[in-house]
């Protein structure tokens, strides 16, 4: 991997994807968040999570300072190679009295889009991030292909950081969507797009001790994000990201 000169930035991170077994870094987790300095959505990868330090492992709404570089084989503008060992997290942003009001006063700064202006933009450009307002949100599931243990395995084995051995991360076998229309935009036809963030795989995993019956299991994940996506609630805002190898827009 070619990089270009590493630089310390301040980032608010508000993006944690589920762990993801890498063969060339056993196990890799993609952040993204706000650069505090200039207020535009950045990409951190890879960041090799399970195996940092423990006074290293931020939150998500954590601000945290890294030595951060562009990488010359991902041109996409936000995407920035990561020190993991220069992480430090300097604090952490919890809601005051059930709001979000230190978090969006960060996060608000960003340009606010549709999902139909940023595919619009992605097609002519490497845009690969964004921040947009949806409405009329539904939630849905489908059983995901087995993987290849024998793959996964292989990430595991074959790489070691500094002798630091995990626990191979579970495969969830389904994918979770978010359904979905841009807020104020009468023409959007509508979008449908795969949640990768941590804590819906982490919730499968957990709940599966309370909820035995998968239908139940299944319908207590529904019940929960659709809560979380409760537009009469909440100010919902969804992060939104591709996959540099092909550009698949996904929820975060």
């Amino acid at each position: 991997m070619t990089l270009n000169k590493y630089e310390k930035k301040r980032i608010l991170v508000t993006v944690k994807t589920y762990p993801n077994p890498n063969p060339e870094f056993g196990e890799t987790v993609c952040c993204a968040g706000i650069d505090l300095e200039t207020n535009q959505l950045i990409r951190l990868y890879p960041i090799t999570f399970r195996y940092l330090d423990e006074n290293k492992k931020f939150r998500k709404y954590s601000i945290i300072e890294a030595e951060c570089c562009r990488s010359k084989e991902d041109t996409r503008p936000e995407s920035h190679h990561v020190n993991c060992d220069s992480i430090e997290v300097k604090k952490v942003l919890d809601p005051e009295n059930g709001t979000w009001k230190s978090r969006k006063e960060i996060v608000l700064k960003a340009p606010i889009k549709t999902m139909c202006q940023i595919r619009e933009e992605a097609a002519t450009s490497n845009i690969s991030l964004g921040i947009i307002k949806p409405e009329n949100i539904s939630f849905d599931y489908t059983k995901r292909l087995a993987s290849d243990p024998m793959a996964r395995e292989a990430c595991y084995t074959q790489l070691s950081f500094l002798n630091k051995q995990i626990n191979k991360i579970e495969y969830i076998p389904f994918q979770f969507y978010y359904k979905f229309k841009c807020a104020g935009f009468d023409q959007c036809p509508g979008h449908d797009l795969p949640i990768v963030d941590w804590e819906i795989g982490q919730a499968y995993r957990d709940w599966r001790s309370k909820y035995t019956d998968e239908t139940i299991l299944l319908e207590k994940i529904t019940e929960k994000w659709l809560d979380i996506a409760d537009t009469e609630k909440r100010d919902v805002h969804f992060y939104v990201g591709n996959l540099k190898c092909n550009k698949k827009l996904l929820w975060y």
